[in-house]
């Protein structure tokens, strides 16, 4: 398993289709993820701090967690099959619960949880994005980031993650 961190979402056009992209950590590599337009807002909301003024469905399932006493300990990104990717809950006492991994992202953002994927999905479905190779300050690789993977998401199209 390696770590990944949530780069955001982003919908990618022509289709209006979102997708929220990973980074392997540590790594090259970057993992989109074609999702629904409530979790993509889900997850905005999360990484932007906003809180509604009602509980969401991951605001409410990530108080559930914390008032009946456990912890997310992990959510992990374990299959892909058919171009459909599955992930999996991993709770403080060993319990795992099957997930989709675009609630599982939403729920991760509100409860401070780390995220992984297996190997295996990095190498079949991961895109090797450069890193920069200018030591200029944090802020300045971010938004090169940021551009990079702009320009990554005009070119990629949901058929390039085609299997056949």
């Amino acid at each position: 398993m390696r770590e990944v961190d949530v780069v955001g979402v982003r919908v990618e056009m022509p289709s209006s289709q979102p997708i929220v992209l990973l980074r392997e950590v540590g790594g090259e590599r970057y993992l989109p993820i074609w999702i629904g337009a409530a979790e993509a807002s889900a997850i905005a909301f999360a990484q932007q701090g906003m809180e509604p003024p009602r509980p969401l469905t991951h605001d409410l399932f990530a108080e559930t967690i914390r008032v009946l006493g456990h912890t997310l300990s992990q959510v992990r990104i374990v299959n892909l099959t058919d171009g459909v990717f599955e992930a999996i809950l991993v709770f403080d006492d060993k319990t795992e619960i099957s997930a989709r991994p675009s609630d599982s992202i939403a729920i991760a953002l509100r409860t401070g949880t780390p995220v992984f994927c297996a190997e295996e999905i990095l190498a079949e479905a991961g895109i090797p994005v450069p890193e920069s190779e200018t030591d200029d300050a944090d802020e300045v690789q971010e938004e090169e980031e940021v551009e990079r993977f702009r320009e990554f998401l005009d070119q990629v199209t949901p058929e390039d993650f085609d299997k056949s």
